[in-house]
């Protein structure tokens, strides 16, 4: 039986429509190789944190970010497919590594007229790295705004 006082509800860290990871046309995020989880096709330009946890990441190009959760999940937000390759051009960290957030804090914002004009795929996959110590329950939304929950988890013993 599931422990409920070890249960996360990870939310959605863009407004969206939501895709099975499996989708994301990509096959490091397709195939599972960085971990489970959902990606989101964003509707808009800021990107929040999906639980309460410390920054442990933010990429040099600032085109994603890591944290962990008190429990010890270590999650990835990849924003955008490729992005890797802007060096950081439309993208503006609004925290740093190692503060502690709260759900729903903006992170890190986009300059959308900036992605779109470069073609930029902004598919963003929501990742739990060390999901093999979890378990997961995936909610059927088609769609979710920035900070409604999309994926509740619990602990394994």
């Amino acid at each position: 039986m599931f422990n409920f006082l070890k249960k996360n509800n990870l939310v959605a860290p863009v407004n969206g429509k939501i895709i099975p990871i499996e989708e994301v046309p990509d096959p490091v995020f397709a195939q599972k190789m960085m971990g489970e989880g959902i990606a989101i096709i964003p509707e808009d330009s800021s990107f929040v944190a999906p639980a309460d946890g410390t920054i442990t990441l933010i990429s040099e190009t600032k085109h994603a970010f890591g944290m962990t959760l008190d429990n010890g999940m270590e999650l990835l937000v990849h924003i955008g497919l490729e992005t890797v390759n802007l060096k950081g051009e439309g993208f503006n960290t609004l925290v740093e590594v190692n503060t502690k957030v709260k759900q729903g804090t903006p992170v890190i914002s986009i300059d959308r007229a900036f992605m779109e004009s470069k073609n930029i795929n902004l598919t963003t996959p929501l990742v739990i790295l060390n999901h093999s110590l979890f378990n997961i329950s995936f909610l059927n939304n088609d769609t979710a705004k920035a900070g409604e929950t999309v994926l509740i988890t619990y602990k394994k013993k």
